[in-house]
């Protein structure tokens, strides 16, 4: 009988979106937001994270960005 191996092979993309989504919920944007923005390649990563860091809320600052 064969086995079958899997072998965990993330794409470059795939660990820039991870690592983006992970400076947005440290910034404190919520898990659903991060993973939008996060996805999104248009959304400026400093901005979104200046915008909190200035007072915005983090839900005004996704409708901003989005």
């Amino acid at each position: 009988m064969a086995t079958v191996e899997f072998e965990d092979r993330e794409t470059e993309e795939e660990r820039i979106i991870g690592w983006r989504a992970a400076e947005l919920l440290r910034a404190g944007y919520g898990n659903g937001a991060a993973l939008e923005l996060a996805l999104r390649s248009d959304v400026d990563l400093h901005l979104a994270v200046d915008l909190i860091r200035r007072g915005c809320p983090p839900g005004t600052a996704a409708r901003i960005l989005l």
